[in-house]
Order: structure tokens, then sequence, then C-alpha cells
């Protein structure tokens, strides 16, 4: 699966600076194409230092590693969810996205002018979330009677989605969280920008950043980093946030040919995982060849893995674990 993720906050905040810092780091690995798709997408590695340690067993010809898709998104003003700034578009961009990262501003370089005249992290914070609430609940109530008149005509999914509708629709009004919405299909279908997975990252030194915001962020039962972005390369701790906060995890494929990291999600089952890497191989999955990673590179290679007994045949309703290695078989 791709993994995508939209740097979001307010002008001048470090935005394009952490941006320009992610994508930077293409140049890393060679043989892989990380190119800026356009102005504002970048695609960036996933470092994973078992890659390397796989490549250099199998003496594989490719190293392949997974990859997030960066979304470096204008920055938001008070009234986008109207227009103001770049306001739809801005929103709109959101939308692709499976993830946020909030850049907040902490440092207080007095030269680096604050679109709202002050520093304030945690009034910037309540401008951005409640931007995208307000485009969230227009977009709610759009569809909300439609959907109440389909629950009326007695259709069973429209039932229940109306329920879960209006909770969100609450949650929106009196200003909570609705990330815990995020599997539901009627959050899905409508895209809500802040039923989306979220981290914060607090752009400045750890004595710069103000207790009462770190205790509103836990609150609203989300996570941060804390890291000056002009002075350090945070894109590894940047990535490996985001599939703690999307609950990902890598499994991996090698040979002499490739050796190459998968991302899915945290319980999936091992047709699903075949399906990410041809969505043929999850319609005729018959089993899979799985090694945990310490145990292969323990035996150094599949043959001294089969002796050991270290490799399992798995069927369809095994739980890839991270960091297993696999051999798909299928019809």
């Amino acid at each position: 699966m791709k993994l995508s993720i939209g740097i979001v906050g307010l002008p001048n905040v470090g935005k394009s600076t952490l941006f320009s810092l992610l994508t930077k780091q293409n140049i890393l690995i060679a043989n892989y194409p990380f190119a800026t798709i356009d102005p504002n997408v970048g695609v960036v590695p996933v470092v994973d230092e078992r890659l390397k340690v796989l490549t250099k067993m199998s003496t594989s010809k490719k190293t392949i590693p997974a990859v997030v898709e960066f979304y470096d998104i204008a920055g938001l003003v008070k009234g986008a969810n109207k227009g103001e700034g770049l306001g739809n578009q801005f929103l709109s961009h959101i939308r692709e996205t499976q993830a946020i990262v909030v850049v907040l501003r902490v440092f207080t370089d007095s030269t680096v002018v604050h679109v709202e005249q002050s520093v304030d992290p945690l009034r910037d914070m309540e401008i951005i979330n409640t931007e995208l609430a307000l485009k969230d609940l227009e977009t709610v109530e759009k569809r909300f009677k439609k959907l109440e008149g389909e629950a009326k005509a007695g259709d069973k999914v429209a039932v229940k989605n109306f329920e879960v509708l209006k909770e969100i629709k609450s949650a929106l009004e009196s200003g909570e969280s609705i990330v815990r919405f995020y599997d539901e299909e009627i959050a899905k279908e409508l895209a809500l920008l802040s039923s989306k997975r979220r981290f914060y990252l607090l752009n400045g030194e750890p004595e710069e950043v103000p207790e009462s915001l770190t205790k509103k962020i836990q609150e609203r039962g989300e996570d941060y980093i804390v890291a000056n972005v002009a002075l350090a390369d945070e894109f590894l701790e940047l990535t490996r946030k985001a599939y703690e906060v999307l609950d990902l995890i890598s499994f991996f494929t090698t040979g002499e040919d490739e050796t190459r990291a998968w991302t899915i999600e945290r319980g999936s089952k091992v047709p699903q995982a075949a399906g990410v890497i041809h969505t043929d191989f999850e319609k005729n999955f018959i089993r899979a060849e799985v090694v945990a990673y310490d145990k292969l590179v323990e035996a150094q290679g599949w043959s001294k893995a089969r002796e050991k007994g270290c490799m399992r045949l798995e069927g369809k309703d095994y739980v890839v674990q991270d960091g297993d290695v696999m051999v798909i078989r299928h019809g």
C-alpha cells in the first residue's frame, strides 16, 4: 500500500523547510526513482536497516524500500474552510492523504514573521483543527438529509451509517476529535479531513514547548514529536511516527533479483499481504513460506533456515508479523 502524508500548518512554521529536508534524502538510494512528482509532492524512501542486511545476504541486484508520499500543502489561514488563502484547494489536497502531520511553530525567532503576529502554538493548533472541523461539518450537513432519507426507507447500511454520521456531526459541533471514526465506512466515503489520523511536529527546541500544548494534544488522544527542523535530519523519526500512528508494519521479499520492503496494516492476513505484491497473488493464494527476519539472518539464507526448522508454511489465516520474510505460493 502507498502511504501518503499531508504536511499541514500555518504559513512560516517550517513546513516547506521540512519538505525540503525530506526530499533531499532521495539521493541516498540511486537505483530507485525517488523524485519529486510535482512541485508539492515528494516520494521518500523509508529507511530500514534490515533491507541492507537482506540485500547483502541474498546478493540482490536491487534494493527497493517502502516509500512515503509527502504532500507539502499550502499554508492554512483562518477562513480556509470558506476559501480564504488557497482555501478549498488546500483542503482538497488533504483529502488525498492517509494521515496528517501538523507542523506547529514553537521556536521564537523574531526575524521570522508569524501570520498571527505572535508565537502561540496552542492557538495555531486550534485554528487548524477548527478549519478542518468546519469544512467537515459542511460536508456532513450536505450528506445528512439524504442519508436520513435512505435510513428511513429501511436500507440497513444507511441506518448504520446514519447513526455514525449523527455521532460525527455532534462531535464536530462540540469541537471534539473525530479521529475515533477513522475506520467507519461513512467517514471514509466522505473523506472527512479531521477523521484522518494525525500527529504533531513541534518545530523548535524541547524547552520552547509549552506544557499546555502537550497536555492538549494528549487530551485529544493524539501524539507528537519535537524537532528543530532547521537543524536536524528528522525524516527517519517522522516516517517511524507515521507507521506508528497508522499502525503499519513491513514485511520483506528477498532473492538474487531484488530485496524489497512492503507496507501493510498491522493485523493483515497473509493473502492480503500477498495482494500488496500483486492482486492475482491474493486471488490465487495457496500458501506462504515464512521466516522471521532475525531467524533468517541468523541462518544466513533460506536453505539453512529450512534445515534449522525456522521456515514455516502458513495458510490463509496467518497474521503477518513485522519483519516477516516471505515467499508467496499462488496458483
